[in-house]
């Protein structure tokens, strides 16, 4: 028992650890980045604040899916794994990764939009598309996960009936 404790308090932590550099990005780089940009082209300094109000409005999904992982791995260490509040964190997590799928194929519309021609932006695409595969693939595995706990709940529930 102590092994699994042991194991979702790292997880925890590697929970908390991918929090903290996205926070430390948005509060103190990219504010900074941001207004450097605009006082470098001051006829465009109106994208980035925009790309800043983006980036800020993606990350309320990345958090929520981060609170509902540590919400599923406080489940696991309360024994309540097989509960409706972890098909609820799964399902939400699954909805948060789309969310910022959704987001972030927007986000490369509009940049293909406005730059095409002007920019080389093969490096930002890159990067983005790179994200999308990585998230739709967390998005991927919750719904999985959601599914099959869904099934492992019924069949409890029914056993219980049953008996």
């Amino acid at each position: 028992m102590k092994h699994k404790k042991g194991s979702t308090i790292f997880l925890k932590s590697v929970i908390m650890l991918l929090g903290i550099p996205v926070l430390a990005l948005g509060l103190f780089w990219l504010p900074g980045m941001a207004s450097r940009d605009a006082a470098a082209h001051p006829e465009s300094s109106y994208l980035s604040y925009l790309f800043l109000l983006y980036v800020y409005a993606l990350c309320i999904p990345y958090y929520t899916a981060l609170y509902q992982a540590y919400r599923l791995l406080t489940n696991i260490d309360q024994h309540k794994a097989f509960s409706k509040s972890s098909v609820r964190a799964l399902r939400t997590i699954k909805n948060c990764a789309l969310t910022i799928v959704a987001g972030l194929v927007l986000g490369i519309a509009s940049i293909m939009i406005m730059f095409t021609g002007k920019e080389d932006i093969t490096g930002i695409i890159t990067l983005t598309l790179i994200s999308i595969f990585v998230t739709s693939t967390i998005a991927t595995f919750a719904a999985v996960l959601h599914r099959l706990l869904q099934k492992a709940i019924d069949l409890q529930n029914e056993n219980q009936l049953t008996v």
